[in-house]
């Protein structure tokens, strides 16, 4: 186990995939892993459902026009078995880089075609530590994803010492999500977003609510933030139009990208548009403590005696019962503390 640091680099992957092609994005993924390596970052989160990409296609298509892409989605959708066929490349690039990765992923269920909007973390020595379920799939998403539930609305403790969860788009509008986040002592957040910034009636918006959303969890969790959004690239365009036909719904570019310190103040970015790179910036724990003297939500700032706060965290998917990646084998005793609950809040496994 890694001793704790109290600085260390991370970035956010402002970048677009190879779309619909699983293989050739799990290669790109290793590649930016291995760029980020070289610069000394420690920790790399990626887009929402950068493995295949982001099915924009969702939103421009009426439905029956769709089976044969939805189907195709599903062929390119990632299953995540510790050193399976699709993971084996990413864990062994975290293993080798020592980089650990939040990566949003459309997850295909093992021996089976239903699909979640996910995030799985993998530790910097290849570990799989979990993956989360994106609980609500917004608007015309449902036709694609099903629902997560609460035993995957949790925080992974890092071999760097801190505890990471995550949240997929407007997954943060759930202030209830958030809260059971916060209440398992969350450090670091991994905010994973679309280019909503280019769909129609989003132009104008789109950008500043994913700030509002990602400032709003570092300050009301005081938590550093990372945020990763795609772009829309011409391979998203050209395989929308080849497949599915014309369509005047979602343009090239868009995507916001940042590093948020727990007061709101950017430490990187925000970066927009087609310009790909790692958003890059150092977390600085040691300034903790000056934020908690001011507000600490996962302690005082909670009152428990007032505001009674509990979520369901059983399992309900069968691969979920199973403790899918108990197999991997190790001694992890991490220094972080404990992720599972907080002693502040009285939330039970039932």
């Amino acid at each position: 186990m890694s001793a704790k640091l109290t600085k260390f680099k991370v970035a956010a992957a402002h970048a677009a995939p190879v779309f619909m092609n699983k293989k050739a994005t799990i290669r790109k993924c290793i590649s930016l892993i291995e760029e980020a390596a070289n610069d000394e970052i420690r920790l790399l989160v990626f887009p929402e459902t950068f493995v295949p990409g982001y099915p924009y296609f969702i939103e421009c298509y009426p439905p029956l026009r769709q089976v044969g892409a939805l189907a195709k989605y599903a062929e390119e959708s990632v299953v995540v078995e510790p050193n399976g066929e699709d993971m084996s490349g990413l864990q062994d690039a975290c293993r080798r880089t020592g980089v650990a990765i939040s990566l949003g992923i459309s997850e295909r269920i093992s021996g089976g075609h239903t699909l979640f909007n996910s995030q799985v973390i993998i530790d910097n020595d290849g570990t799989i530590l979990g993956v989360h379920r994106k609980l609500q799939p917004t608007y015309v998403e449902r036709i694609l994803w099903a629902q997560g539930n609460g035993s995957t609305l949790k925080n992974w403790p890092l071999s760097l010492g801190y505890n990471i969860g995550g949240l997929a788009c407007w997954e943060h509008t759930m202030n209830g999500a958030r809260q059971a986040l916060i209440a398992q002592n969350q450090h670091i957040h991994a905010g994973a977003w679309p280019a909503l910034s280019t769909m129609s009636g989003f132009e104008e918006v789109a950008d500043a609510q994913i700030e509002a959303l990602m400032k709003a969890h570092a300050l009301t969790a005081q938590v550093f933030v990372i945020t990763a959004s795609n772009y829309v690239d011409e391979s998203c365009l050209e395989w929308m139009k080849e497949n599915l036909g014309e369509q005047e719904f979602v343009k090239a570019g868009g995507g916001w990208s940042a590093i948020i310190h727990p007061f709101c103040a950017f430490i990187a970015g925000p970066h927009t548009g087609s310009d790909e790179k790692l958003i890059q910036g150092e977390l600085d724990f040691s300034s903790m403590g000056a934020v908690k003297v001011w507000i600490d939500a996962a302690g005082h700032y909670q009152r428990p005696e007032i505001l009674e706060f509990k979520f369901d965290n059983k399992p309900y998917w069968a691969d979920e019962k199973s403790d899918r990646f108990k197999a991997q084998t190790r001694n992890r005793s991490s220094p972080a503390e404990d992720s599972t609950t907080s002693p502040y809040t009285g939330i039970l496994d039932e």
